[in-house]
């Protein structure tokens, strides 16, 4: 509630309010004295009227009522029974019945009345009432003049107390206001306004306070305004000595980077100059090496290989080194496949690990994802690097590379791995210095050979750059693990390839006596359908299942001849079980040498999966069903069936032809729908689809296929197009393609993709020895021998394909012409598409260079800006029709 509201209370509403409370009490009390006094005077007039000797008041009736008329207060007189009958009436007016009760004054019908009892001497009969109607002007004619002087005097209170409550306001109120507004100037900065003196005398203390708080801002504004001057002239004079400062620093700062920039050029020029030199010298080492040597030659090359090697390790060390401190150190994305790259850094390192009799083993959990993408190489750098030391530091016992998730979100998984080794551990010194530039652990012994000390360090800068972190645990005599932490993203696959090898129904036992070794194989062979039975005691001395149809057994080098015979003794009676001999050491001349019966085979650690698989194959084949107990071993599976769509005859034939040359039965379609009709009841193991199609697209053919279910939701896809740049590819497997295939075909492509995804073992295809023709300025309008390479070597497939190309060249050049003459991009594209895969496959360089330029430039800029390159297409379509109508023209 504000002031101006609690002071109208006080001063106005409050008094008026009391005054009007008491004029209402004094009306109520005037008007009650009133009528007693009434009732009294008449009373007193009734009894002094009345006859002391009547007995009966009916006979006096006249007398009274003459007597009470004559007063002014009476109307009208009624002598009524006790019962309120009316016995007689005088004066004005009718009488109103009513029933006496009480002797008083009442107000009846818009009338005041006075009953009074008339007693009866005697008593006999029962008293008489006499009902006097008195005049209304009696009564309510003082009433009325008193209201109206109280009315008129509460009136006068009120102009009075509101002119007081006005002239209060007028001088509390504005000093008031004066005061805040002051305030509000004061906070807004106008320290020099000051108030006026007056007001009432308890204000004017406060507007003294706020006038002195003003000056005394005012003064504080002055002195902060000198402090800040004398400030910015200080902070002015130490800007003009750092800036001249900053230029010398700047100055100083360029010359570093300059003298840096000559040091990291002088050291890539000179690692450069230097590998030339040393490679040749390792590969003419490794020449040497092959021919005639003693054995102390062969010692002595032995070491000028080793210190090469190293060497060459020094210098890749101090050219990475360059290249990051340079800045100009660039990661690739490109896609990955953890297992084998974790296999190929053990291969490398295996024989270090080998001659100590070392432990080397890679365990990549299952909830790794297959397809990652990022920088193989420099990942295998930083494995291959703490591998390395590992081993180099580890003189007996394991080194052990795990690789595992550490989180998983979205597309993004974030690895952990582990490099583990029981080596002698770091002191505390040691592995606070380990990755400084230059510095190398005291652990070493003192025959090992040193290195620059960039090793690690190398390492840590490389993972920081991919975005991840490097750790390290340590205890003395206890081992060491290096972590590293690496965030990579998942590659848009929809289906994962399948195993390597397929052991389904096949019953393994494995004797390996190192217990994660053991495991590791089990886990693997099982996750190829394998049914594993681990072995406590060596084979020989422990019985076999009768169904066991492989026996995979670890040895010592030493052991070979003697556990090789003891062990087909004991398999003799397994004539379908095959021997596998794990052996922890390098291949040697003697193992050569060794006469190993049929069904016995050897490996060399490290346990790796690729290795493993091709290791098995020549003992198991890829068909586990003809290995089963009640089939006869050289039972063979169905070869896999592939589907080929592609809208052009000539890519159609040619793809058949690549197929049954390496042995795959092919289905061939023409179409999306075809393909449709074809999947009815049809069993496929890969799809090769073309992706511009007329009607359904490849992309929309694929996902009506995965709709079908079955076996088409793991079916894989590949992706044959004749227009695939990088970010095209991206798009196709995001899709759901499983791998992008450029026309025209590469046969080796083609064979690592059967591999991969069929898991074949394709037989070594014969290539043709064709001669490079020579390249002149012009490239020709056609090149047979062209065409017989990209036909395999078949020159009569290149012939019909050729000819194919050229009868459609008249139908291809109207439906172009007639689609760029209508603006209709999406046909005209489709048509370079369409001519553009046909010369894939043909000899026709330069329709298929002209054409594929188009397609670039339509895809990019639209069809308004390939007016010159269009012309370009039909003066080269013309050119092969001469060319055609020269072979033709009789000589």
């Amino acid at each position: 509630m504000s002031l101006r509201l609690r002071l109208c209370l006080a001063l106005l509403v409050a008094p008026l309010l009391l005054l009007l409370l008491f004029g209402a009490w004094q009306l109520q009390q005037d008007a009650e004295q009133r009528r007693t006094a009434l009732t009294t005077r008449l009373t007193d007039s009734l009894a002094l009227l009345r006859d002391p000797a009547a007995a009966d008041p009916m006979n006096e009736g006249d007398r009274l009522a003459a007597g009470l008329l004559s007063l002014d207060e009476v109307r009208g007189a009624t002598l009524r029974t006790n019962d309120g009958r009316a016995l007689q009436h005088f004066g004005t007016g009718r009488p109103a019945p009513t029933t006496p009760t009480q002797a008083g004054l009442a107000q009846r019908a818009e009338h005041w009345h006075l009953q009074l009892p008339l007693a009866i001497r005697g008593g006999a009969q029962s008293p008489l009432w006499l009902d006097l109607t008195l005049r209304d002007s009696v009564l309510a004619l003082p009433y009325y003049r008193q209201l109206t002087q109280f009315i008129l005097a509460w009136l006068a209170a009120a102009l009075l107390l509101g002119g007081l409550c006005y002239r209060l306001y007028g001088r509390l109120f504005a000093t008031l206001d004066d005061q805040r507004d002051a305030l509000q100037r004061l906070y807004a900065g106008d320290y020099a306004f000051r108030l006026r003196p007056g007001g009432p005398r308890e204000l004017k203390t406060t507007s003294a306070a706020i006038n002195a708080l003003g000056e005394h801002l005012q003064a504080a504004q002055e002195e902060m305004r000198q402090q800040v001057e004398q400030a910015t002239a200080d902070l002015r004079e130490s800007m003009d000595t750092i800036e001249i400062q900053n230029i010398e620093l700047d100055g100083a700062r360029r010359r570093a980077l300059e003298a840096n920039r000559v040091k990291s050029q002088f050291l890539a020029n000179m690692s450069h100059e230097i590998r030339t030199p040393l490679n040749g010298i390792i590969g003419f080492c490794r020449l040497l090496g092959r021919s005639q040597l003693d054995d102390h030659q062969r010692e002595w090359l032995k070491h000028i290989e080793m210190a090469s090697t190293n060497l060459l390790s020094l210098i890749n060390d101090i050219l990475d080194f360059s290249k990051i401190e340079a800045g100009k150190l660039r990661l690739a994305s490109v896609e990955l496949d953890m297992p084998d790259l974790v296999d190929e850094v053990l291969i490398l390192q295996a024989p270090d690990a080998q001659q100590k009799d070392l432990q080397l083993l890679s365990l990549v959990y299952d909830d790794v994802p297959r397809a990652l993408l990022g920088d193989p190489l420099r990942i295998k750098q930083v494995l291959t690097n703490l591998v390395h030391n590992a081993v180099k530091f580890t003189a007996r016992g394991e080194v052990i590379v795990r690789v595992q998730v550490d989180e998983l979100r979205g597309n993004e998984a974030t690895l952990s791995f582990k490099i583990s080794d029981t080596g002698p551990g770091l002191a505390d010194d040691v592995r606070q210095q380990l990755f400084q530039p230059f510095t190398q652990s005291s652990t070493a012994s003192p025959g090992q050979v040193g290195g620059t000390g960039l090793g690690l360090m190398i390492c840590k800068q490389l993972v920081e750059q991919m975005g991840g972190a490097i750790e390290v645990a340590t205890q003395p005599e206890q081992g060491t693990t290096f972590t590293v932490s690496l965030p990579l993203r998942i590659a848009p696959r929809a289906v994962q390839r399948p195993p390597a090898i397929n052991l389904a129904g096949l019953r393994i036992a494995i004797h390996e006596p190192h217990a994660l070794t053991r495991q590791a194989l089990a886990h693997l062979l099982q996750g190829w359908g394998a049914e594993v039975d681990v072995l406590t005691a060596h084979p020989a001395d422990e019985g076999l299942a009768t169904d066991t149809r492989l026996v995979i057994v670890a040895l010592r080098h030493g052991e070979l001849t003697s556990q090789v015979l003891r062990l087909r003794q004991k398999l003799a009676g397994l004539p379908c079980c095959r021997l596998l001999l794990l052996v922890n050491g390098e291949p040697q001349t003697s193992d050569e040498a060794l006469i190993l019966p049929e069904g016995v085979r050897l490996f060399y650690k490290p346990l790796t999966r690729s290795r493993l698989a091709q290791a098995l194959k020549p003992l198991l084949g890829d068909a586990p069903a003809a290995l089963l107990p009640h089939a006869p071993c050289d039972q063979q599976h169905d070869a896999p069936r592939v589907l080929a769509v592609d809208d052009i005859e000539t890519n159609r034939l040619l793809v058949g032809e690549l197929l049954a040359q390496l042995g795959v039965d092919s289905v061939l379609a023409e179409s999306g729908e075809e393909a449709l009709a074809l999947a009815s009841g049809q069993r496929f193991d890969l799809v090769l689809m073309d992706i511009r199609m007329p009607g359904m697209s490849g992309l929309e053919t694929m996902a009506a296929l995965r709709r079908l279910g079955g076996a088409w939701s793991h079916c894989p896809f590949v992706a044959l197009t004749a227009h695939a740049m990088p970010n095209d590819s991206q798009e196709l497997i995001a899709a759901g393609m499983q791998e992008v295939l450029t026309k025209p075909l590469d046969t080796d492509a083609l064979e690592d993709l059967l591999t991969d995804y069929l898991g074949l073992t394709l037989p070594a295809q014969p290539r043709p020895d064709v001669t490079t023709p020579d390249i002149d300025d012009e490239l020709p309008a056609v090149d047979e021998e062209l065409g017989v390479t990209l036909a395999g070597g078949r020159r009569e497939l290149a012939e019909r394909m050729l000819e194919g190309l050229l009868e459609s060249l008249d139908a291809s050049e109207a439906e172009l012409r007639q689609s760029y003459a209508s603006g209709d991009t999406t046909a005209f594209l489709d048509a370079v598409h369409h001519l553009n895969g046909a010369c894939r496959y043909c000899g026709v360089p330069q329709l298929a260079l002209v054409a594929e330029t188009l397609e670039s430039r339509l895809r990019a800029q639209g069809i308004g800006a390939v007016d010159d390159v269009f012309m370009t297409l039909l003066q080269a379509m013309q050119r092969l029709r001469d060319w055609r109508a020269s072979r033709t023209t009789p000589a």
